[in-house]
């Protein structure tokens, strides 16, 4: 049976200045994020919807039942503040839904949700990402840092995989590829938390896969990228890669 998964963020608009000698001229650039697991999703049971950052500004859900036609929801690399400050409040001065509480709604009915790591995911650079005490939060089985959480590791590193009988790690034999980079995240005690992989011991040893619950949903925290910088192109092409993310969207779909 097809699930529905929408796909949040994953996109930016890059500006640039050119100098060539007594003259300059500016460029703007709109780039993707998520193609690689779009991609690795492909032809899968998994109907994609990708939403990128500034659309979803507008256009994500304002109702529950906006939010009930789907299975699973992934944040990935989109601030807080993109759902909370749309064109109506923003510009306008109007109330309009917390749609921060209403995703932490939909996960206590049953939704399947997942947060991605990123510049702009769990606490982000400079702290701006400011997920943290949010409604968003409660659900996540992670915690976040009050200030900027990025773990920059350009040399890479090796994850060290702390739960291989969970179902999301099945099929997964092996050395994981090198990874550059994560958010710094603190699991959260409790029933149904497990830690399923983190950084090595000389990188602090901190969470980089973690599966919990939210009332009757399931939910998941994997602190790297989904794709380039974070998670190079030599992870994408990994076989592990695609039956990784295919295993996280059938745990939190309750489908394995």
């Amino acid at each position: 049976m097809t699930k529905k998964v929408l796909l949040v963020g994953e996109s930016w608009v890059s500006s640039a200045t050119h100098y060539k000698g007594f003259d300059q001229f500016g460029s703007v650039t709109f780039h993707l994020g998520a193609e690689p697991l779009v991609a690795a999703l492909k032809g899968s049971e998994f109907d994609v919807n990708y939403m990128p950052a500034h659309e979803a500004v507008e256009k994500f859900p304002y109702t529950m039942d906006g939010l009930t036609s789907y299975d699973a929801i992934i944040l990935s690399d989109i601030g807080a503040n993109s759902l909370l400050l749309p064109p109506d409040v923003w510009l306008h001065g109007k109330p309009v839904a917390n749609r921060l509480k209403l995703i932490r709604e939909w996960t206590k009915k049953g939704g399947g949700l997942i947060m991605a790591g990123g510049y702009f995911s769990f606490q982000g650079i400079d702290g701006k990402a400011r997920w943290r005490r949010t409604p968003v939060e409660e659900a996540l089985p992670v915690t976040c840092l009050p200030y900027d959480d990025r773990l920059e590791v350009p040399e890479g590193f090796k994850a060290i995989v702390t739960g291989k009988s969970h179902p999301i790690l099945s099929g997964i034999d092996g050395e994981w590829p090198l990874l550059l980079g994560a958010n710094e995240v603190v699991a959260k005690d409790g029933a149904g938390i497990e830690v399923l992989a983190t950084l090595p011991q000389d990188e602090g040893s901190h969470p980089l896969l973690v599966t919990g619950s939210h009332g009757k949903g399931r939910t998941v925290a994997w602190t790297s990228d989904i794709g380039p910088h974070w998670l190079p192109n030599s992870f994408v092409a990994w076989p592990g890669y695609a039956t990784l993310w295919l295993n996280i969207l059938r745990w939190a779909v309750k489908s394995i």
